[in-house]
């Protein structure tokens, strides 16, 4: 697909444009300081843009002053007592140093996670990330499986990865969803929101009218879902917001 790109400059903001061999014209804002950018069909005049994007400004600024706004968790160390999350609920860290393999469990209030001695952060940070990994993908299938049933057709496969731009993806053509990781972190609740919504997507495509009238339907409180999963503090060095 040809790209090519412009930016266009209202007051104190830019905008970037990107023009796709796309239909239609998609506006987004992006964390963490509100980068906004447009994508455009190839055939759509700079000026055309500008007009558009003038009268999405309240929007625009609406949206830029919720992400500068929201709240960012520090950068995690992987020491005693440090505050992590599982579906939701705050557990303090419990670090272990045993000479044996490196595993994580759970108890009331304490996520506890054993390492060797003289592990790293680094390495600390990743054998919790497969046990977040774990948790999410056992989370999803009775989700997923829910939804089949709902909407009468399957999801082909499921993914989890680490994300720096959006929540969850889709592939309509082959039936797969991708889940972002960090969503381990977040109430089961805003996880349904997101496959509903990605799985909405192979029905529709786009984020139109149609789409809308879908979520709708399907999921009567999925703008609540939505609103407060972009109101629980995100990861330092994580780029999310859900339009």
């Amino acid at each position: 697909m040809n790209t090519n790109t412009s930016t266009i400059k209202l007051n104190d903001i830019n905008v970037e444009v990107i023009r796709k061999s796309i239909k239609n014209i998609h506006l987004s804002v992006y964390p963490p300081n509100g980068h906004v950018r447009v994508s455009a069909p190839n055939n759509v005049s700079l000026e055309n843009l500008r007009i558009f994007v003038i009268s999405k400004l309240n929007w625009i600024k609406t949206k830029k002053a919720k992400l500068i706004a929201q709240e960012r968790e520090a950068l995690r160390e992987c020491i005693n007592r440090e505050s992590h999350y599982l579906n939701g609920k705050r557990y303090l860290l419990k670090v272990l140093e045993v000479n044996e393999p490196p595993k994580v469990s759970l108890s009331h209030s304490e996520i506890i996670l054993q390492v060797r001695p003289g592990a790293s952060a680094v390495k600390k940070v990743k054998v919790l990330d497969e046990w977040y990994r774990k948790q999410l993908k056992e989370a999803l299938t009775p989700i997923v499986q829910k939804w089949e049933k709902i909407m009468h057709f399957s999801v082909s496969k499921i993914s989890v990865r680490k994300m720096k731009t959006k929540w969850g993806s889709s592939s309509p053509e082959d039936s797969h969803i991708r889940i972002n990781l960090e969503l381990a972190k977040k109430p089961s609740e805003c996880l349904e929101y997101i496959v509903v919504h990605e799985m909405v997507h192979f029905i529709e495509i786009n984020h139109n009218e149609r789409f809308i009238e879908l979520m709708d339907e399907y999921m009567p409180k999925w703008r609540f879902y939505r609103d407060e999963l972009n109101r629980l503090p995100v990861r330092y060095d994580s780029w999310k917001y859900i339009d």
